[in-house]
């Protein structure tokens, strides 16, 4: 199965399960120090903006160099705590749909050509060697991954 339609699967599978939770349980964080599910649906929110970028730049270059980011900076920014819990699920939705069409539209060519310069060692969430080539399919489908893991950490909370 493709990324983009594993991507596809894992939010339609996801979507009414979350709608299903209210705005106010959204809110509660599991544990102290951890995140709420609208701070979860956050950072995945911040995850598709970085990545929709990198898929993207990735099919004009020959390497897999990306700028990291602080999530736990970005998550307290967005103010995710205090969203609107049907306003993050839509763009949360919204965004990772475009994200499966840009998975859709890359050419197998660019997605599975090895890239011995990348540095997936340090942004991806099962970190790829800096010694060993890396493919733009690789980081397509350890973003499902990453995306699939939150998705089940919000779902033994609720």
């Amino acid at each position: 199965m493709s990324a983009g339609d594993r991507l596809r699967d894992a939010i339609e599978a996801a979507y009414p399960r979350l709608t299903s939770i209210s705005d106010s349980d959204a809110a509660i964080p599991p544990a102290p120090g951890k995140w709420s599910p609208k701070e979860v649906i956050g950072h995945l929110i911040d995850s598709a903006s970085n990545n929709h970028q990198r898929f993207v730049r990735a099919n004009f270059t020959d390497d897999l160099i990306f700028a990291g980011y602080d999530q736990e900076k970005w998550v307290i920014l967005g103010n995710y705590a205090n969203a609107p819990w049907m306003s993050l699920l839509s763009l949360f939705r919204e965004f990772n749909l475009q994200i499966a069409r840009v998975m859709d539209s890359t050419p197998s060519s660019v997605r599975d050509a090895p890239r011995s310069r990348h540095n997936l060692h340090q942004v991806a969430w099962s970190s790829v060697p800096e010694s060993q080539p890396a493919t733009l399919g690789y980081f397509m489908n350890d973003y499902v991954d990453h995306l699939e893991h939150h998705l089940r950490q919000i779902g033994t909370v609720l």
